[in-house]
C-alpha cells in the first residue's frame, strides 16, 4: 500500500485516489459485515448444540478461551448471536424494557450515569467525595 502525501498529488489525481480509497473502504466494510454475520450464526449454532459443555461453564467462557476474547466481549458476542435468532418484536420489547427501566431510575431521582463506586449518586451515603 502506497501512502501519498498532499504535495505528491495533483487535484485530479487526488480525487481519483480518494474515490478509489473510498471504494476499497466500502468493499472491505461489506466483507467484514458478512464475516461477522457468519461468525454470529456459527456461535449461535455452537451454543445451541452445547459444543462448549466439555469442561466450560458457558459458550462465552469457551469463546474467550478459544479465540482469546475478553470475557465481556465474548458474552456480548453470544448475546448478539442468540438475539439474531429472536423475532424483531421480541428484540424491540427487550430494548423498550431497558429504556423503561432507565426512565424509572431517572424518575426516582437516580443519575443518568452510575458512579464509579457501587452505583451511588453524589448525594447518596457511601459516594466518593472529591476534595475541593
Amino acid at each position: 500500500m502506497n501512502i501519498l502525501t498532499a504535495d505528491m498529488l495533483t487535484p485530479a489525481r487526488s480525487t481519483a485516489e480518494l474515490d478509489r480509497l473510498g471504494d476499497e473502504i466500502a468493499e472491505l466494510s461489506a466483507h467484514l459485515e458478512a464475516a461477522t454475520a457468519r461468525l454470529l450464526d456459527l456461535i449461535r449454532e455452537f451454543d445451541a448444540r452445547q459444543g462448549w459443555s466439555n469442561g466450560f461453564t458457558s459458550c462465552a467462557h469457551w469463546l474467550s478461551w478459544r479465540v482469546g476474547l475478553d470475557p465481556g466481549a465474548a458474552r456480548e458476542k453470544v448475546r448478539v448471536a442468540r438475539d439474531r435468532r429472536a423475532p424483531a418484536g421480541r428484540r424491540a420489547r427487550r430494548h423498550c424494557g431497558a429504556r423503561r427501566a432507565h426512565r424509572a431510575r431517572l424518575a426516582a431521582g437516580g443519575s443518568q450515569r452510575r458512579g464509579a463506586r457501587g452505583g451511588h449518586t453524589a448525594s447518596q451515603p457511601g459516594a466518593t467525595r472529591v476534595p475541593r
